[in-house]
């Protein structure tokens, strides 16, 4: 009888570098609970979606905020200084919808910064820069300047 052993498990990141590159991965795959398992218990984001509660709460609210979604994230650049990593990617996404704008069928291709603090091998926080305008141009959203808005009562 012959038995094949399981494919060992993907070795844990090692350095800020590569939790944080990591961490884009995971969001591509929606990987929820393994970026859980990486978060921690306070993770916190600020450039998201208003109100995240904090930690893995948080975390699965910001995943569920997608809606339907695929996406992949190009790392560009990573830059690490201490507990700080800063990442530059790509994402290319399709989605429902994008802040309200329909999205379905149209694929978005916007930058995004990102500025993660990580803490004994977790990531605590991230704050996030992207071009989410670009994203709403994209989509066929047009801006309104205020002299054609009705004014307020």
């Amino acid at each position: 009888m012959t038995t094949t052993a399981p494919a060992p498990a993907p070795a844990a990141p090692a350095t800020p570098k590569e939790l944080a590159v990591h961490w884009l991965d995971l969001i591509s795959a929606g990987d929820v609970e393994e970026l859980c398992r990486t978060a921690s218990p306070t993770w916190s984001m600020a450039g998201g979606p208003p109100g995240l509660p904090p930690g893995p709460d948080g975390i699965r609210a910001l995943v569920a905020s997608f809606g339907r979604i695929r996406q992949h994230w190009a790392v560009e650049d990573v830059i690490a200084e201490g507990d700080r990593v800063v990442v530059r990617a790509t994402n290319h996404c399709e989605q429902d919808e994008f802040l309200g704008v329909p999205a379905a069928g149209v694929e978005q291709v916007f930058a995004a910064t990102f500025v993660f603090r990580i803490a004994d091998g977790r990531v605590e926080q991230i704050w996030r820069t992207a071009q989410d305008l670009q994203r709403l141009l994209q989509l066929g959203a047009t801006i309104v300047p205020p002299s054609t808005r009705p004014s307020m009562p």
